[in-house]
C-alpha cells in the first residue's frame, strides 16, 4: 500500500513539473502584431460618403420629308425634341435618380427612382421609370441606334410606370419580374372628384418579367437569346363609360419633327392583355443582329372578339470604323460603341394593328430605315437616317408613304 502511494505521489509530482515547464502562449501585444495590422485597428472607421452628379441631355433635329398623303402634316424643318435635366445621387448600396425633360413647350417628369444593390448582380429599383421587355427597353430613347426606336416596340411597349423591378444577372443569367401601376398613376390621384372629374379610379396593374441566356459576353464573341412577357389590366380613359374597359396601342411615323401618328388602335370592352416577345442578338467581331418579335392578345367581354396584333423587327449593323462589339451585362444588350467609332445600321420593321375579326383597323406597318451613327466622343453622337415607311389598312385614313431623311446631335453627360 505504501509503495502504491509513493508511486502515486511521483507521478503528480512529474505531471505538475512538466506542466509549469511547458511554455505559456504568448498573448499578442502592440509590440508584436504586423505593422497592418495595427493600421487596420488605429484607423478610424470611415462612413460612406454621399455622391452628387448632375445629368443632362440636348438633341438637336433637322430632317425633310416626302409624302405621297397628309402634305401639311409632315413639314420639314427643325427641332429640340429633348432637352432634360436631372441629378444622380448615390450613398453606400442606395442609389436615387430624378431627371426633368422639356420639348414641345411643356415640362414632364422623366425618372425618377431609388434603387438598393444587394451586391454588384442583385437590385431592387422602385419609382418611375422604364421596366425590363425586350432589348429595346434597355437603352434609353436618345441612343437607339436607328435614331428611333422600332414602331413594333413603340405600339407595344409601355414606357415609363410607377412600380418596382427586382433584377438579376450573373455570368449566363438575366432576369427581371416588375410589378407596375399604369401611367396615370404619376397625373391624376386614385379618387374620383366628382365636380372636376378628375381621377383615376381603380388602376390599372400589371407584371412583366425579361429573361435572357447569354453563353456568349466577349468582345467580338455575342449571343443571347430571351422572351419577355407581361400580363395587365385596362388603362384610364377619361370617358367614364370607357374607363378601365379599353387599351389604345399606336406608333408614330419615325421622325420626332413631324409628330404624325402612324398607326392607332383602340380596344373598348377589354377585360385583360397578355404579351409576350422573343428576342435574339448576335455579334461577331464588327457585325452584329438584333432582332425580336411582339404578339399582344386581348381579351374582351362576352359577345366581343377578341383583339390580337403582332410586329417584328430587324437590325444588321456594322463598325466601319472602331473596335468590335462588347456586351453590357447589366443592360442585357450591346454596349455604346468606343469614341470615335463609325457604324451603319441597316433595319426592317413590321406592325400589325389591324383585327378584322374584332372590327378593328390600326393599320400595317413596314418601315425601311439605313441609319450612320458617328460616336464623336464621350458625350457626343452624331446620326443621320434615311428611311421608307408604308401604312395602310387603318380605318378613316389613306394609305401613306413617307420618306425622310434626318440627322440629329446628340449631348449627353
Amino acid at each position: 500500500m505504501k509503495k502504491w502511494v509513493f508511486s502515486a505521489a511521483l507521478l503528480s509530482l512529474a505531471y505538475g513539473y512538466a506542466q509549469d515547464n511547458t511554455t505559456p502562449q504568448a498573448e499578442p501585444t502592440p509590440m508584436t502584431m504586423p505593422a497592418e495590422v495595427l493600421q487596420q485597428i488605429a484607423a478610424p472607421k470611415t462612413e460612406d460618403k454621399i455622391e452628387i452628379k448632375p445629368a443632362g441631355r440636348i438633341l438637336i433635329d433637322g430632317g425633310a420629308f416626302g409624302a405621297n398623303k397628309y402634305h401639311n402634316e409632315f413639314v420639314s424643318g427643325v427641332a429640340m425634341p429633348d432637352i432634360r435635366a436631372g441629378l444622380g445621387v448615390r450613398y453606400g448600396n442606395w442609389k436615387a435618380k430624378v431627371d426633368i425633360g422639356y420639348a414641345y413647350n411643356a415640362l414632364s417628369v422623366k425618372d425618377v427612382l431609388m434603387e438598393y444593390g444587394f451586391s454588384k448582380h442583385t437590385l431592387l429599383r422602385g419609382g418611375y421609370f422604364v421596366h425590363q421587355f425586350g432589348m429595346q427597353s434597355a437603352t434609353s430613347s436618345s441612343f437607339k441606334i436607328s435614331m428611333e426606336e422600332p414602331q413594333s416596340n413603340e405600339a407595344f411597349f409601355n414606357g415609363r410606370l410607377v412600380g418596382l423591378m427586382l433584377m438579376h444577372q450573373k455570368d449566363k443569367f438575366f432576369g427581371t419580374l416588375s410589378l407596375f401601376a399604369e401611367n396615370e398613376a404619376m397625373k391624376q390621384t386614385p379618387s374620383i372628384d366628382a365636380v372636376k372629374g378628375t381621377g383615376t379610379g381603380s388602376q390599372g396593374m400589371g407584371m412583366m418579367s425579361r429573361l435572357l441566356y447569354r453563353p456568349r459576353r466577349d468582345e467580338g464573341n455575342i449571343f443571347h437569346v430571351g422572351i419577355s412577357g407581361a400580363f395587365e389590366t385596362p388603362r384610364y380613359n377619361k370617358k367614364a363609360e370607357l374607363n378601365h374597359s379599353s387599351y389604345t396601342l399606336k406608333t408614330p411615323f419615325p421622325t420626332r419633327i413631324a409628330k404624325v401618328t402612324a398607326q392607332q388602335a383602340f380596344i373598348d370592352n377589354a377585360t385583360f392583355l397578355y404579351k409576350f416577345s422573343p428576342e435574339l442578338l448576335l455579334a461577331k467581331n464588327r457585325w452584329g443582329l438584333e432582332a425580336q418579335y411582339y404578339y399582344v392578345n386581348v381579351n374582351r367581354k362576352s359577345g366581343f372578339e377578341a383583339f390580337d396584333a403582332s410586329g417584328a423587327y430587324a437590325m444588321v449593323r456594322t463598325i466601319i470604323k472602331g473596335s468590335p462589339y462588347t456586351y453590357a451585362d447589366a443592360d442585357g444588350g450591346i454596349a455604346t460603341p468606343k469614341a470615335g467609332a463609325m457604324e451603319l445600321v441597316a433595319g426592317y420593321n413590321y406592325t400589325d394593328l389591324s383585327n378584322r375579326k374584332a372590327g378593328i383597323l390600326g393599320g400595317r406597318l413596314n418601315d425601311y430605315s439605313l441609319t450612320f451613327n458617328y460616336y464623336l466622343n464621350k458625350y457626343m453622337i452624331w446620326r443621320v437616317r434615311a428611311s421608307h415607311t408604308a401604312v395602310g389598312y387603318r380605318a378613316g385614313r389613306e394609305d401613306t408613304n413617307l420618306n425622310l431623311i434626318e440627322t440629329r446631335l446628340q449631348i449627353k453627360f
